[in-house]
């Protein structure tokens, strides 16, 4: 096979000699002089000029070799993506996910990945953050995701991707026909909020702590669509992910509060276990997060 002439002479212009070539090859000298013969009758050229001590590469020789080790780069490289297809991802994965990701994110990332690898039996948990990392830190379940803090040491958290987080109000709410509020002009509103623990819940808080803000009411729900349809009925107001809200925003069901000089992100992350897993179906699913994350990045 022309491949392994290759890699015989690339040995020997890199080793400057046809025992040492040899050697690393673990074949005979005689087996390495034959491939050289070969390939300088292939291309009817001298290639090499040999001594006792060592060896010169011609001009022809030289070319020859630096196209040899292009040829055998994409070889190894198409090697990798025939086993990739070979190597079938089968088991089970279990998964979870906080609301505003469960619901918004993941049946997306979900579709994709059970049409590359169908053998994969998934289980789906969604709850909020703080029961999402606790069911992660007791092992039961392979990874989550989540958009609040972790408070788990034994526990890795990686950056997934960013979630923009937008205050919303009722279509009448005088707020919404401004330009921008400045932070003060949000004191004592009635505020929808999350339940404790969940990430939306997390972010809310340190937005109201961030400007300083009080709330003369508040009206607590435990799931993103019960906080968004509380607010488009004229409850209060909110803070939701864009991922939440943007069909509402659009069908002018609610209307957004801008908040003068400031923006609101939140980092979504992937919760697993400290120690890498072995599943290989856990890997490829965790790959193939990272890969969606880079092609649906939120809006600037």
């Amino acid at each position: 096979m022309i491949v392994e002439t290759l890699k015989v002479y690339a040995a020997v212009v890199e080793h400057s000699h046809f025992s040492r070539a040899a050697e690393a090859l673990n074949i005979s000298q005689p087996g390495v002089s034959l491939h050289i013969r070969n390939l300088e009758n292939e291309f009817g050229a001298k290639l090499i000029h040999r001594s006792p001590k060592y060896v010169k590469v011609t001009e022809a020789g030289n070319i020859l070799y630096q196209r040899a080790k292009q040829i055998l780069a994409l070889y190894e490289e198409a090697k990798q993506q025939i086993r990739l297809l070979q190597d079938v991802v089968t088991g089970a994965l279990k998964i979870g996910a906080s609301f505003t990701l469960g619901e918004y994110i993941l049946p997306r990332v979900l579709a994709q990945f059970a049409a590359s690898h169908p053998q994969v039996d998934v289980q789906v948990i969604i709850a909020n953050t703080e029961q999402i990392a606790q069911s992660v830190h007791r092992g039961e379940l392979d990874l989550g995701l989540v958009e609040g803090q972790v408070h788990y040491s034994d526990l890795q958290v990686s950056y997934f991707m960013e979630d923009e987080m937008i205050m919303v109000a009722p279509p009448d709410h005088p707020l919404t026909l401004l330009p921008s509020v400045e932070a003060g002009m949000l004191q004592d509103q009635i505020w929808i909020f999350r339940e404790s623990g969940s990430g939306t819940r997390a972010f809310s808080d340190r937005v109201l702590e961030q400007l300083q803000l009080r709330a003369k009411h508040s009206f607590i729900f435990s799931s993103n669509q019960g906080v968004k349809e509380a607010v488009a009925s004229g409850l209060g107001i909110s803070v939701l992910s864009h991922l939440v809200v943007d069909k509402a925003l659009d069908a002018g069901e609610i209307c957004p509060i801008r908040v003068k000089s400031r923006r609101f992100v939140r980092n979504c992350s992937i919760v697993q276990a400290a120690e890498p897993s072995e599943s290989l179906a856990v890997n490829v699913f965790a790959d193939h997060l990272a890969e969606f994350a880079k092609r649906h990045q939120p809006r600037p």
